[in-house]
């Protein structure tokens, strides 16, 4: 008996398969390109293969994400904020807030000692401080994503980015670049700008700590440490943190039993 979540984003599509003891087996992770369905299919055969268990072998299939309506073999479709908060407390139990940044939408979520949604907050009208933000700035600048996530955040570096718009704030620094600031700068500032609008929606919902990192963009090493020096604390980040969503949904198959 095994479990499965999927969960399809705006950016990737991550599935991930449980065994009946709720312990993780494998996940799968695809672009989402233009077709949902697809993807979902194309995660989940990806985790089935590494875990060796075959569609059938699934008692039930949730879906959550962006798209979890173009999932037509899911059991259920579930919202991300309660699958982001269930895969963040099964992964750090102690975790009270749960910040999550994705493809096109951040969000933050207050859950309590017994992993249930208490309040959230979501930017999901623009994609300031978002994964497609910083995908944006480092074309402007020339720089892989991996390379441009792997800069550490100095504040003391750090350019001043004014504009949370994506739009100003390409033209911001294209400026910069003009002005002959250093590229190393203008990253830390964009950093910078992320964790502004993180700690904005935190105050929407009285956060607490312990805090939970979820989502693509907490694979960016210096917007952890940026949102870290913000808020001064210190975020639990999972070893592989775009998979949660999913796994919050694999967890909630259990109420479907």
């Amino acid at each position: 008996m095994f479990y499965a979540g999927v969960d399809v984003g705006s950016r990737s599509t991550e599935a991930v398969i449980l065994s009946k003891d709720l312990k993780l087996c494998s996940y799968g992770i695809v672009d989402t390109g233009v077709n949902g369905t697809e993807a979902a299919a194309a995660a989940l055969e990806v985790a089935g293969k590494r875990a060796k268990v075959r569609r059938e072998d699934l008692v039930s299939i949730v879906a959550t994400g962006y798209g979890k309506k173009q999932v037509p073999f899911a059991s259920a479709r579930i919202t991300e904020i309660t699958c982001h908060a269930r895969g963040a407390f099964y992964l750090f139990p102690e975790t009270r807030t749960v910040i999550d940044i994705g493809g096109q939408d951040s969000k933050v979520i207050r859950i309590d000692e017994a992993g249930h949604v208490v309040d959230f907050a979501m930017n999901d009208r623009c994609a300031a401080g978002t994964g497609r933000f910083l995908e944006v700035m480092a074309k402007v600048l020339e720089m892989d994503l991996s390379e441009f996530g792997s800069i550490p955040h100095d504040p003391a570096r750090s350019a001043v980015i004014s504009n949370l718009c994506t739009v100003f704030a390409e033209s911001e620094v294209i400026s910069l670049l003009a002005e002959g600031r250093a590229v190393e700068e203008i990253v830390c500032g964009l950093q910078a700008s992320v964790a502004e609008r993180t700690a904005a929606l935190l105050k929407r919902i009285a956060s607490v700590s312990p805090m939970t990192m979820t989502g693509g963009v907490a694979n960016n090493l210096g917007v952890v440490q940026a949102i870290e020096a913000r808020l001064k604390i210190h975020l639990q980040v999972p070893e592989s943190p775009q998979i949660v969503g999913a796994l919050g949904a694999a967890l909630a198959t259990q109420n479907l039993r």
